[in-house]
């Protein structure tokens, strides 16, 4: 429900649920109502969630399938009724949830458009001034004037998001939709939304790319069987929710990772190419690395459109289970832009001197990133690997840098 108590942006939550009622047999329902007793089974997708939003807060909802997510998600934008609670919101509320929610495929993408912003409180004026922007942001061309049942998926996500953007919404909420389309456009639907962020919309961001929540939100609530985990600043969020990840991967007993394809993914308007990867100049089946001596090497080779940013390289180093040990993005500290040729063809090099890793297999997996390093164009996962060889008996994947003192009192002082 709408509050005018709340200033427009504003969110509230308190002890909202929701709980879904399933009959075994269809004439158990009417058994219960005859008799007043209780058939049906209750399932609470969601339960016990609180939290206060300001103005041009940004908060990430992180768990696995099945948590609850996308339930939270439709009670905020109306979609849903919680069952339990208060739901408090003020302003104007602009949702990408199920891809193609809310559009007739019988329509054409213009009469969508013009149907959805009328939804969200335009008249008429408003949305005919809005509609040659919405069209060329979606960029879809001569398809807006085709019904939407002959869209692809990419194309649904574009118009979608070109209408939910346009109207200046005082909350928007975003579940897992920029995952669809082509690399080019969700470079630019990141931006756009960095740019409202900037203007004080208010984000509710879901995704399972966990470094996209912790770069665009202050906050981030971890879900897990309908329930609220954790609440708190989006990076400490995810630093747990990445352990638990983790943990369950242990416990499933899964292999190590060249059980996982090596192939490329491509998507959108850049691509890996090649990762090559070295230890001392040689190939890591002919050399093995050796803590504070060797340097291990990782060339990567990428093509991508020259007429948009160069993009960065980031490169993620794993332990033999699997964990995420260290990343290096060429945004935060190599060159900004990496240089391209005239046709987007690039190179570039990652060394890690005197590795300080301790004895044990590691792995390697290359992304293609957009120049704010948020969306992936493409990448490469447990693309190459190198053991590591330790003169000492440590424990551990790195050797520290520490130093040893007495701090016994001497006894004859």
């Amino acid at each position: 429900m709408f509050s005018e108590n709340l200033p427009p942006g504003a969110l509230v939550l308190d002890d909202v649920g929701k709980c879904y009622r399933r009959y075994a047999r269809p004439i158990d329902w009417l058994k219960e109502r005859l008799t007043r007793r209780p058939y049906a089974i209750e399932h609470w997708a969601v339960r016990d969630v609180t939290f206060r939003m300001q103005p041009g807060e940004s908060l990430g909802i992180v768990g696995v399938n099945g948590a609850g997510k996308s339930t939270l998600l439709q009670m905020i934008a109306g979609t849903l009724t919680p069952t339990t609670g208060t739901l408090r919101k003020n302003g104007r509320v602009a949702a990408l949830l199920e891809l193609g929610a809310g559009f007739n495929p019988e329509f054409t993408g213009r009469e969508n458009a013009r149907l959805n912003a009328a939804i969200m409180g335009l008249d008429g004026d408003e949305i005919e001034a809005l509609l040659p922007e919405i069209i060329a942001f979606s960029e879809i061309g001569e398809a807006i004037d085709h019904p939407v049942k002959t869209y692809s998926s990419g194309m649904f996500v574009r118009l979608a998001f070109s209408v939910a953007t346009a109207i200046e919404p005082d909350i928007l909420i975003i579940d897992e939709a920029l995952s669809v389309g082509d690399g080019a456009f969700a470079r630019k639907s990141f931006s756009r939304i960095m740019e409202l962020r900037e203007r004080g919309v208010t984000l509710l961001f879901c995704s399972h790319m966990l470094y996209q929540v912790e770069r665009l939100c202050d906050r981030a609530v971890w879900i897990d069987q309908g329930r609220p985990v954790m609440i708190g600043p989006a990076s400490r969020v995810v630093q747990a929710y990445q352990m638990e990840l983790d943990r369950r991967y242990e416990d499933d007993g899964k292999k190590a990772a060249c059980d996982v394809p090596q192939s490329a993914s491509v998507a959108g308007h850049a691509r890996i190419r090649a990762v090559r990867l070295t230890v001392d100049g040689e190939p890591p089946e002919a050399c093995v690395a050796r803590t504070h001596q060797s340097t291990v090497a990782i060339e990567i080779e990428f093509d991508s459109d020259p007429g948009l940013p160069a993009p960065g390289v980031a490169c993620l180093v794993h332990t033999a289970d699997g964990k995420n040990l260290s990343s290096m993005g060429s945004w935060i500290s190599g060159p900004k832009p990496i240089p391209r040729s005239a046709d987007g063809r690039a190179s570039c090099r990652l060394e890690l001197p005197n590795i300080p890793l301790l004895r044990g297999t590691y792995t390697i997996s290359v992304f293609l990133m957009c120049e704010r390093g948020i969306h992936v164009y493409d990448h490469v996962e447990y693309c190459a690997s190198f053991s590591v060889e330790t003169p000492t008996e440590q424990l551990g994947w790195v050797d520290l840098p520490h130093r040893w003192h007495s701090t016994t009192s001497d006894p004859s002082a």
